[in-house]
Order: structure tokens, then sequence, then C-alpha cells
């Protein structure tokens, strides 16, 4: 079997990575543009940027939930371009509505929420479509491809877009994250081809009962079920610490701006270097240990930062810890994302992918919500260090035991 990264995946795999890496970069521009339009376009304080940022992922995330279904059935290629124009249109109507002084908070609000339930949408129909356009044997060496340039992007764009608000304004990296997004849906359409609608069985009409398919399939699946659990607890508390860090480290320590920002986006190297070992690990060592592995070290990392201290020194624990973690993520994810598919029937992946991302949305925004009130109650640093103590048990949650992967109409037939 060929898994090294320069594999060649075709013409039309090139344009489906083309399209993905002008919106990552976009995205990556567009970090942090919406807190800071809140705070200094809006005047908005604490808990409405918090909410802000909760709120959006949460309603996002229950928005999506009927769209796994109705995704599922249809053509994955059209529903990607016009998620990427819905997320193009609603990222312009916030500079569009600046500009003729009716800008709000609310409309904030329900951009953020259009477009998180866009983002869910879009990755569920996006890996459908890769698992039907990519041979199983070249899944790992594509979603290492995606995951290297997440990180990347990762790396240059929150720099080049916080340059870019420092001299022009937030709204300049909005418009460019929306135009990315038209980029993106240019690609797509490039791919070419003919996609076949996907054959419906039983009802022709949308039933309550697929709304929960996904989580049915998930959580009756030995090797699915507990790596849901174990991705949804380690995103959460990960993500749940972000806020505590920043004041942490930006208020107590005295971080300048730019040292904070140098101490995240540095590390995001590791993920580069964790995507591009990824094809070659699995083929030497196989996928269910490289994949426990791999979760066993990222849960060893976070604890360190609840041991931060001002200056020099703090400043190198933090972009340690942060390359091993990522590094580890980096290696993590493009396996899950690849043993996902493959232990996923094709009729069942939209649903799937859907149910995985708005569990993950809702355990970050919960688990932020949570964590903002234990830091209330005795401190950032202690909240940070309970944790990165719990991280140290999201081991357990891991599959110990490696199922192979179902024949598609195995898959179909058991399920049915």
């Amino acid at each position: 079997m060929r898994t090294t990264g320069r594999r060649a995946l075709g013409r039309q795999f090139g344009w489906l990575w083309a399209a993905f890496v002008v919106s990552s970069y976009g995205t990556g521009l567009r970090f942090g543009a919406f807190p800071m339009i809140a705070v200094l376009l809006l005047h908005s304080g604490p808990t409405q940027v918090a909410a802000l940022a909760a709120a959006g992922r949460a309603v996002g995330a229950l928005v999506a939930v009927p769209l796994g279904p109705w995704v599922e059935f249809r053509r994955k290629r059209p529903v990607m371009v016009a998620m990427d124009l819905a997320r193009c249109a609603a990222l312009l109507s916030v500079p569009a509505a600046f500009a003729l002084g009716r800008l709000s908070f609310a409309q904030l609000l329900v951009v953020s929420v259009a477009v998180a339930a866009a983002d869910i949408a879009f990755r569920a129909a996006s890996g459908a479509y890769l698992k039907a356009l990519v041979p199983p044997e070249d899944l790992l060496v594509a979603n290492g491809r995606f995951e290297s340039t997440t990180w990347t992007a990762t790396v240059v764009g929150p720099p080049l877009g916080g340059a870019a608000m420092g001299m022009f304004g937030p709204m300049t990296t909005v418009v460019a994250d929306a135009v990315s997004y038209l980029l993106s849906a240019l690609g797509l359409h490039a791919i070419g081809g003919t996609e076949p609608r996907p054959a419906r069985a039983g009802a022709a009409r949308l039933r309550a009962g697929e709304l929960l398919e996904g989580w049915r399939f998930v959580l009756g699946h030995p090797t699915l079920r507990p790596l849901f659990f174990n991705s949804i607890v380690v995103n959460g508390l990960i993500m749940a610490t972000e806020p505590l860090l920043a004041v942490l480290l930006l208020g107590r320590l005295g971080f300048a701006p730019w040292e904070y920002g140098l101490a995240f986006a540095a590390p995001c190297i590791g993920g580069l270097v964790g995507s591009r070992l990824a094809p070659r690990l699995v083929a030497r060592f196989g996928q269910h240990k490289v994949l426990y592995t791999a979760g066993l070290l990222r849960a060893c990392w976070s604890v360190g930062l609840a041991f931060v201290r001002p200056g020099v020194p703090g400043l190198v624990l933090i972009m340690v810890v942060q390359f091993g973690l990522v590094t580890c993520c980096g290696l993590f994810n493009p396996v899950l994302s690849t043993c996902r598919l493959d232990h996923t029937a094709t009729d069942r992946v939209v649903r799937t992918l859907t149910a995985w991302s708005v569990s993950s949305s809702a355990a970050i925004a919960a688990l932020t919500a949570v964590w903002g009130l234990l830091a209330a109650a005795i401190g950032p640093r202690t909240a940070i260090a309970v944790a990165g103590v719990l991280l140290l048990a999201t081991p357990l949650l891991l599959p110990r035991r490696e199922h192979a992967p179902l024949d598609t109409r195995e898959q179909a037939a058991s399920l049915t």
C-alpha cells in the first residue's frame, strides 16, 4: 500500500484541496475580528464578547442538526458550494451594515450562528465527498494534507490578520474571509465531472427519527463510540481554557500581545510536523496503534500550562507545551478522520460527521461556560490545572482493541 504524503491524488482532489487552502487562510486572517468589532466598534463588555463566542457556536450546532439528514441524500459538491456562498453572504453583511451605520451586536450574533452552522454542514458534506473521490488507501494522505493546511493557516493567518486589523481595521479581514469563501466555491465548481444523486431508501421526506441517526450509529459502534467521547472531551477541555489563558497571560502575568500571539502561533508548526508524519507512522505501526499512542500523548501536555511564570521562562514553557500538544493533535486528527470514514457506510457519512461536529461544538460551548464560572471561583490558574488533570484521564476513553472496518455493503446491511 502506498501511503506517503507525496502520492498524487489527481486533478479533482487538487481543486478540492485548493478550495480548502484558500478558505482556511481566509478564516485564519479573520481570527479575532468579531471580538475586536464587538469591543472597539460596538463597545460591548466582556459578558457580551463571551456570549458571542459561546452562543454562536452552540446555536450554530443546534441549527446544523437537521442539515445532516438533509445533506446526506443530496449531491455533496453543490451543497459545499452553497455553504461557501452562504458564509460569504453572511460575512459581507457585516461590513455592509457598518458602512450604512446599522451594525449591531445582534447582527454579529446572527452571523456567527449562520457561519457556525454552515461550517458544520460543509465539513460533513466534504467528508462524504472525499470518501467518494479518493480511493480508501489514499484517505489518510488526503486527510493529512488537509490537516497540514489547517495548521499552516493557523501559523500564518492570525499574525497577518492582526497586522491588517491594526492598519486597516477589523472589517478588512472579514471581507478577506468572505472573498476566500467565494474563491473556494469557484474552486469546487472547477472540479467538474458528474456526481450521482444518492439513493434514498424508504420515505422520500425527512423523518424526525433521522435527525438522531448519526448519534445512534456512533454510539452503537465499538470503535467510533470511545473515539467520539474522547474527542469531544479533549477538544472541550482544551478550548475551555483558552479564554482563561488569555486572562492569565495578558492580565496577571503581563505578557505583551505580540508575546501572547507568538506563544500560540509558532508551536502550530508542530501540527504540520504531526500531519506529515501520520501516513508514514500508520504504514509502519498500523492505524490503531498510532491513534492510541497519539491520543495518549496529547493528553499529557496541557497540565504544564498551570505552571507558567512571567518573562522569558514562561514564554518558553508555553511554546514547549503547545508544540508538544499541537504535534500530537496534528498526528491524531488525520488518523481519526480516516478511521471515521473507514468505519462509516457511505450512506451515513454526512449524518455521522454532523452528529460529531454538533456534539463537539456543544461540548466546547458548555465547557467554556463552566470553566469561566470555575475560574471566577478558584482563579484562572487553578481552573487551568483542573482541566489539565482531567485531560490526563481521557486516554481511558480511547478504544483498547482494534476492530476491522466493515465492507461498505456489509455496513449498510447491518444498519438497515
